[in-house]
C-alpha cells in the first residue's frame, strides 16, 4: 500500500510532485508499483490518494515482471485520463 500527497517540485516550485509512503511485506516488491502509482496520480491529479497492489505469480520470469510493470502503468494512465475527461481537464 502507498499513500502519496502533493507538494511543489523540488527542483521547480510551479511543477506539482508528490511525496509517497510505503507499507508492505517482507521479500514483496508489489509496493514498487504501488508507490508509483500513487507518487503519478497525486501530482498529476494534484490531491492525496491510497495504492493498494497485490500480485503473486509462482515462477514469474523477468518478461512477465516487466509486462506487470508496463500495465499497471497503462493503468494509471487510464485513470488520469477517466478522471481528467470527468473533471474537464
Amino acid at each position: 500500500m502507498a499513500v502519496a500527497q502533493p507538494r511543489p517540485s523540488l527542483k521547480d516550485k510551479s511543477v506539482v510532485s508528490a511525496t509517497a509512503s510505503v507499507f508492505c511485506y517482507r521479500g514483496h516488491k508489489d509496493y514498487i508499483i504501488a508507490k508509483q502509482a500513487a507518487e503519478k496520480l497525486s501530482a498529476t491529479l494534484n490531491t492525496n490518494v491510497t495504492v493498494t497492489a497485490g500480485i503473486h505469480w509462482d515462477d514469474i520470469d523477468e518478461a512477465g515482471i516487466t509486462a506487470i510493470i508496463a500495465n499497471s502503468q497503462e493503468l494509471v494512465n487510464l485513470i488520469i485520463e477517466k478522471i481528467g475527461a470527468r473533471e474537464g481537464k
